[in-house]
């Protein structure tokens, strides 16, 4: 479909790449990868047509539509989000204002019969029929279901645009491409504004896109999930794989070590020749065939390594002093503002040793409960530290406290204690800042390169309990591996507010969901938690009030029953009744039980692993058990109504 044909674009620094020939086909799903800089988002900005080549041509057909979603979206509109998408297609607003203008002028008129009649009804029938081939009827129905699944909440699809934050608009534009249905759509980084639910949404919709995608993104799952195709940025080239990320890496990782062994053996042969031409270049009687072995060596491709060391590169968080049993206490903690309840009623303890991710929608609060338990922010109820406990917080804004008349590596040389200071050049290479990025000012970096630097300063930071919000933003896949690794073997407690799913499995074993104006807690991974909230979201898709519709509709073609259907209807209508009752009771008795466990496990001492895996795992079972009595409650109070 999108063909490339030699493609280079020069810089005044020199080829960012060059002599580039590439091929996008018919529904390619294709992740975009390489490090910071090498031009992954100039690569797009070609396909799409925002920018041109210094060199060679870009091939695409006439008809080709594409949409391209950028990280820098300006949006200036008062319109309303719904009114942004619904007023985007072009051909339908157009259809749709031609329709209403010729119903406008059929109700004003009065000559049935006349032929100018006749004609506007044929048009308004031709009209009709090609809004129809273009989907105008589901037009409203699928903006309103894509703004939803992106996060947008039934009230907010009026509220105009400008209301907005900039990661809000930048759904609003996602929503946009997508329900224009393009040819191609073009991402860069489309899940950096997203919460977890939305990412996965997004990603479950990219899959069955029938069109072309092609995604650059630093989250590892979302690009196992969509792509089946790799192309890597490398060297001024480009490297194509017919492979998924994850794939594509372990088959990158079995070549560069090929080529490690090449490079071994060609520098051997180098070294050789020139000892040779060192031997020989002096004698006359040999000086020709010097000279030949001087050609030879000038004509040879040197073999060029990718530095990949980062990725083994293993960091520890240095732990200040080991603090009490418990580190955290809250009581009858919470926020408003004004009239906005974020939340409010939450009583939790949290014990040494936890690790915890915070999820829910954008805009439920998570930063605000971060900053409550920092003390950044008054509100209701309490909040205690246990003994000893030493905070290191990382806020989304926390490069603007960095000191802007230090260099990066003296920021980090200020923390750093110990050991890790013998190693703190290899430290900000795994946080992309290598060579002679380390003598730059902090003044002159840039909103992602400070950020990175921040959270490479609290690495380095002796703690016993973190608060991170946010911390993989503006980080690559292989740095999010470096910090996942570090708190892995964090000895401390942590809470973590990240979308990354990839990043977050396996690290945390509580996840703290607000939702509704609550905390909820749930023992289990992020992994189990999706898979129940996709489960949750797909049975509300079909409510009891539908059912019940639907019931209707079927007995109104035969209203009568036959003795034998009534008789079997109130057999029917028995055994749900029982299973309501025994299921009220058992949820009753399982809800008293799991009220009871959670003060065992607010007081649990993790460090004893052994019984902590058991009272988790016994807390778990109760939690199976509500949820499958709830769903035996749900069904027989949905098959009562059916029977009514």
């Amino acid at each position: 479909m999108i063909n490339l044909e030699q493609v280079g674009v020069h810089l005044p620094q020199g080829y960012l790449f060059k002599e580039i020939s590439l091929q996008i086909n018919d529904g390619d799903k294709i992740g975009l990868v390489g490090k910071n800089g090498v031009g992954k988002s100039t690569m797009l900005k070609l396909i799409s047509g925002h920018s041109s080549p210094s060199e060679g041509r870009i091939h695409k057909p006439k008809d080709c539509t594409i949409g391209y979603l950028t990280q820098d979206i300006k949006i200036d509109t008062k319109q309303s989000v719904f009114d942004y998408l619904l007023k985007s297609n072009v051909t339908l607003t157009n259809l749709n204002s031609r329709i209403d203008q010729i119903n406008q002028a059929l109700v004003e008129r009065t000559d049935y019969e006349s032929s100018e009649y006749l004609v506007m009804l044929d048009e308004l029938n031709e009209l009709n029929h090609e809004f129809s081939l273009n989907e105008g009827f589901l037009w409203e129905e699928k903006i309103t279901s894509t703004l939803l699944g992106l996060g947008f909440s039934d009230l907010e699809l009026h509220r105009s645009l400008d209301t907005f934050s900039g990661g809000w608009k930048m759904r609003a534009e996602l929503a946009k491409i997508l329900v224009n249905s393009p040819d191609v759509i073009l991402l860069d980084e489309p899940t950096n504004h997203l919460d977890i639910l939305s990412i996965a949404w997004l990603e479950n919709y990219l899959k069955n896109y029938p069109g072309g995608v092609i995604v650059i993104s630093h989250d590892r799952l979302f690009l196992d999930n969509v792509t089946k195709r790799t192309l890597e940025i490398s060297k001024g080239g480009i490297l194509d794989f017919a492979y998924a990320y994850s794939k594509y890496k372990a088959l990158r990782a079995e070549e560069i070590e090929r080529m490690g062994h090449a490079k071994k053996q060609q520098d051997k042969e180098i070294k050789h020749t020139e000892e040779l031409i060192n031997k020989f270049r002096a004698k006359k009687n040999k000086a020709a065939f010097a000279q030949s072995l001087i050609k030879k060596l000038e004509k040879t491709e040197r073999i060029q390594l990718e530095d990949d060391s980062i990725a083994n590169m293993k960091i520890r968080f240095p732990l200040s002093i080991q603090p009490g049993k418990w580190v955290l206490e809250m009581e009858d903690m919470g926020k408003t503002f004004g009239k906005k309840k974020l939340f409010d009623g939450v009583n939790l303890t949290v014990g040494k040793g936890e690790k915890i991710a915070l999820l829910g929608a954008n805009g439920t609060g998570k930063s605000t409960l971060l900053k409550r338990i920092m003390g950044d922010l008054d509100g209701q109820g309490t909040v205690t530290y246990g003994h000893n406990v030493n905070i290191m917080y990382f806020a989304q804004d926390q490069a603007a406290s960095l000191d802007n008349t230090l260099t990066v590596l003296e920021t980090v040389d200020q923390t750093a204690k110990g050991e890790i200071r013998k190693n703190l050049r290899g430290v900000l290479g795994a946080f992309l800042f290598q060579g002679e990025d380390v003598d730059k000012r902090v003044s002159v970096l840039s909103g992602g390169e400070r950020t990175r630097l921040a959270l490479c300063q609290l690495l380095l930071s002796p703690s016993n309990f973190l608060i991170l919000d946010e911390p993989t933003n503006h980080l690559d896949i292989q740095s999010k591996e470096v910090l996942k690794q570090a708190l892995k073997s964090y000895e401390g407690t942590f809470i973590v507010v990240s979308h990354d799913r990839e990043f977050l499995d396996g690290l945390t074993n509580r996840i703290w969901e607000i939702e509704n104006q609550e905390l909820r807690i749930q023992h289990f991974g992020v992994k189990e938690f999706l898979k129940r909230k996709a489960e949750f979201s797909t049975n509300k898709k079909t409510p009891i009030a539908e059912k019940r519709v639907h019931a209707l509709e079927a007995n109104s073609s035969d209203t009568k029953r036959t003795y034998e259907e009534e008789k079997e209807r109130k057999r029917l209508k028995n055994k749900l009744n029982n299973q309501l009752n025994k299921s009220e009771k058992k949820i009753d008795e399982l809800e008293r039980e799991i009220k009871k466990q959670d003060l065992v496990i607010a007081e649990l001492d993790y460090s004893d692993k052994e019984l902590a895996d058991k009272v988790v795992s016994a807390y778990k079972e109760l939690k199976l058990n509500l949820d499958q009595q709830m769903q035996l409650w749900e069904e027989a109070s949905e098959g009562l109504i059916e029977l009514e």
